[in-house]
C-alpha cells in the first residue's frame, strides 16, 4: 500500500492529476486481460484488441 501512498503524493504535489484516469484504465485492461488468461470468455476477449 505504501507504493499507492507514493503515487497519490507524487500526483499531489505534482498537479499531475490528469495521470489518474490513464494508470485506472491500464490497471484494468491488465486485470481484464489476467482474468480472461484462463477462461472461457479468452477467445471472445482477444478479438476486442
Amino acid at each position: 500500500m505504501s507504493f499507492f501512498a507514493e503515487l497519490w503524493l507524487f500526483l499531489r504535489v505534482r498537479k499531475k492529476f490528469w495521470l489518474l484516469p490513464i494508470l485506472l484504465m491500464m490497471i484494468l485492461l491488465g486485470g481484464i486481460l489476467i482474468f480472461a488468461q484462463g477462461s472461457a470468455v479468452a477467445p471472445f476477449i482477444y478479438t476486442l484488441f
